[in-house]
């Protein structure tokens, strides 16, 4: 994957700094499969969930706000999978490809 990566030109990881320490996340007890870039968001999610009883109409806001920080990055891995798979692609029979996301998205 890492060499697909280099011989496309994209570099692996994410563009969004991880803002959330460790030592925050495990303070707060955040599961270790959410702590990803927007672990900073989950944080007060979860402590309004507690404090509203996990009412559903009552942190909107801040579920808003995590679910589109995590929409952006499974949308941000998509376009650097697609970018590989071109490549590859590109360098095997140099055919057009099919791509995971259509070229109407809306993506900036």
């Amino acid at each position: 994957m890492e060499a697909a990566a280099a011989a496309a030109g994209v570099e692996l990881g994410s563009s969004k700094p991880q803002i959330a320490t460790q030592a925050e996340m495990a303070e707060a007890r955040v599961p270790l499969a959410y702590r990803d870039q927007c672990a900073h968001l989950l944080i007060p999610l979860n402590k309004c969930r507690v404090a509203e009883f996990y009412l559903p109409w009552k942190c909107e806001p801040e579920r808003h706000a995590y679910e589109k920080c995590e929409y952006e990055l499974v949308m941000e891995r998509m376009l650097k999978m697609q970018k590989i798979r071109e490549a590859q692609e590109a360098k095997v029979k140099g055919g057009a490809s099919i791509g995971l996301i259509p070229a109407t998205a809306k993506l900036a």
